[in-house]
């Protein structure tokens, strides 16, 4: 048998072989094309400048001290949350540190042995980590087909739960949600949709796709996490009062950790009352990301995946041939990445591009035809 030591290093090899060894990278300084900061929050300064009066008060500290169950409760925390309930429309909000915590949290304590969960197969690896450490039984379903979820929805007893992302992460496209909720409904089943990709983006306000669509009270819990489009930290779950009393007294990711500081909730409160005075963010956004696709069908490139939000994939198949695009367009001032297999299937290899208000006309242009050129290359 290989030593701890000997089988580190052959799986790190492994990887190195593959060409999909991860490094961390420091702050590029190039044009960024590739941050979950579609709207610009994370850097607007009239968003720090009302964190820093916020953090001003007395209620205000650097740090929880405690869960919110021990001592990282406060006033803010309840009052965001009733916000969050208001703007999203939902009956309840609970905040947890992050989506991904919020994710396992919520599958592995909400449903229950007997209980069956289909969730669709591009589904965040934080949903499907929850579903492997909850009791019930989960089973995948082809993206979006709604042919094959019915299929297991006939097939299935019980409570049953349907897990979606109402726009995906690494494809950018999104959930056929008015067709899955009348699903949910002939099925009896609880509807959970992850909105981290459509907060902010979604809606006149940025609600969410749910909201959007009017389809408030036929999902049974939404996720609205606040490190993408928010330009924040954080994440809550909208459910009703139930749902919420149950996360918290059963939730092992909500009790047993330390509460999200003050101040980083104050930072949420902060980048929702911006977005809601300033909405034409939205429409920057959405103008941006069509003459970002308009210039690709004009260049003829290929590869891409159907999408109208700021998540543009193209598919370049085999981490080497990314890699080496997406080296080129680094080399021309572009912070982009490659997102290679094992994140994505084999063969499904892309540049995960994110467009946002900031990037301009012409840094826009320019990307196009950069990354026209490099394909050609590899071609």
């Amino acid at each position: 048998m290989p030593s701890l030591e000997e089988r580190l290093t052959q799986k790190l090899g492994h990887r190195k072989k593959t060409n999909s060894f991860r490094q961390l990278h420091h702050l590029s300084e190039g044009i960024d094309f590739c941050s979950n900061d579609y709207l610009g929050l994370a850097k607007e300064p009239i968003v720090h400048e009302e964190i820093s009066n916020s953090c001003k008060t007395s209620d205000i500290r650097l740090g929880a001290t405690g869960s919110r169950l021990i001592s990282g409760d406060s006033f803010i925390y309840q009052s965001v949350e009733e916000y969050l309930r208001k703007f999203h429309k939902g009956e309840s909000a609970l905040i947890f540190n992050s989506g991904y915590d919020a994710n396992i949290g919520f599958f592995s304590t909400i449903p229950q042995r007997g209980d069956i969960i289909l969730y669709d197969e591009l589904c965040h690896t934080s949903i499907r980590e929850g579903i492997r450490l909850s009791l019930a039984k989960g089973h995948s379903f082809l993206h979006n087909d709604l042919n094959a979820l019915c299929s297991k929805l006939n097939q299935c007893s019980g409570n049953l739960f349907i897990a979606v992302e109402s726009v995906y992460s690494m494809d950018g496209d999104i959930a056929p949600l008015k067709e899955l909720a009348g699903l949910a409904e002939e099925f009896e089943a609880h509807l959970v949709v992850d909105e981290a990709h459509s907060t902010g983006i979604y809606g006149n306000h940025g609600e969410g796709l749910v909201a959007l669509l009017g389809l408030e009270d036929k999902v049974f819990a939404r996720l609205h996490t606040f490190g993408k489009a928010m330009g924040a930290h954080g994440a809550a779950w909208l459910g009703c009062q139930l749902m919420r009393d149950y996360l918290i007294n059963y939730c092992r990711a909500f009790i047993y950790t330390t509460a999200l500081p003050t101040y980083s909730v104050a930072h949420i409160q902060s980048a929702y009352n911006f977005l809601s005075n300033n909405p034409q963010r939205i429409e920057e956004l959405k103008y941006n990301i069509q003459l970002f696709k308009k210039l690709v069908l004009e260049n003829h490139i290929k590869g891409f995946i159907l999408s109208d939000s700021p998540i543009q994939s193209c598919i370049i198949p085999g981490n080497k041939k990314v890699k080496e695009v997406t080296s080129l367009l680094q080399k021309k001032g572009f912070d982009v990445r490659p997102i290679l297999h094992p994140t994505v299937a084999e063969g499904k290899e892309r540049m995960r591009i994110c467009i946002h208000t900031y990037n301009s006309h012409d840094e826009i242009t320019q990307f196009v035809d950069t990354l026209k050129v490099g394909i050609l290359q590899i071609s």
